[in-house]
């Protein structure tokens, strides 16, 4: 009897616990998969597949100044795709996989749009968690455009012309160097800006974020006083989380009285919404030579 009474004692917690709401209306088994992208697109594993396909197509047909150093670990390397042409912008691209996944190698593909018209393309890496905190990953992507913008003329660079970007994760660590002076746009697909329901997650089992590290590294709280152009995108496939990030982040820029645009990109996901800026003519790739005029 005693053993049943604890068995049914554990059971019930255990119920009132799994629908306790966790983060706004959302339980804690709703939140886990409120943000798990590779869940809900079924074909996940085959965008990456052909992402990787792609990509070692691209480093074999372009010329790529590849693994420069920006610091002494071992993922603190880019690639540096030159244009034809001298005195262009450049894309300083950041690949996604919840600060915790991936390789710059993996999402070096999307490179093929923006190279189509002639504009530099940089693929960063960065020391991946737990094996640096977030605060790390971030002084590492500073650490990285701290080496690469003094060198833009080496590269034969438009030396006041860098647009950040990146997808998911990189979404977020470009917007975080929205506060620097040498970026001058920004590109920001399918990121996350608000940290609070990340922490909140099992994705901080890995990162170990606190509620002072997630409000530090959350880019809607920190909106810079400075108007940099900024293109938000999603997709229209994506888990409404994700779009709801891209919504609010885009409501807080407007409402800094900033030059921004948001795109909820019609039959794409959370993966395949990576196309439209692999692509010469992909609607991300246009949004990125909007960006460029702005800029200059």
């Amino acid at each position: 009897m005693y053993e049943q009474f604890i068995t049914g004692l554990f059971t019930t917690l255990k119920e009132r616990i799994s629908d306790e709401l966790v983060y706004r209306d959302l339980t804690q088994a709703q939140l886990n998969r409120a943000y798990d992208n590779r869940a809900a697109v079924r074909d996940s594993a085959s965008c990456f597949a052909r992402w990787a396909e792609d990509s070692a197509a691209l480093y074999q047909s372009r010329l790529v100044f590849r693994d420069l150093r920006y610091g002494p670990a071992q993922r603190q390397r880019l690639d540096f795709f030159p244009a034809t042409r001298v005195g262009r912008p450049t894309l300083f691209f950041i690949h996604g996989g919840y600060w915790q996944w991936g390789d710059k190698e993996d999402e070096a593909f999307v490179a093929g749009g923006p190279l189509a018209h002639d504009i530099n393309v940089v693929n960063v890496e960065y020391t991946l968690c737990p094996q640096i905190s977030l605060d790390g990953t971030v002084a590492e992507i500073d650490a990285a455009l701290d080496w690469l913008c003094p060198r833009l003329r080496e590269f034969n660079a438009e030396p006041d012309g860098v647009i950040v970007g990146g997808s998911s994760a990189g979404a977020h660590l470009a917007a975080m160097m929205l506060r620097r002076a040498d970026v001058y746009g920004a590109l920001l697909i399918s990121g996350v800006y608000d940290l609070e329901p990340i922490r909140a997650s099992r994705l901080n089992e890995v990162l170990r974020m606190d509620r002072r590290m997630a409000r530090r590294n959350s880019p809607i709280l920190h909106i810079p006083a400075r108007a940099i152009p900024v293109s938000f995108a999603v997709g229209a496939q994506e888990l409404p989380e994700m779009i709801r990030q891209s919504d609010d982040c885009h409501a807080a820029w407007v409402k800094g009285g900033f030059p921004s645009s948001r795109a909820t990109l019609s039959a794409v996901n959370h993966f395949t919404i990576m196309d439209e800026l692999a692509q010469p003519d992909g609607r991300l790739t246009t949004a990125l030579l909007h960006l460029c005029r702005q800029s200059v």
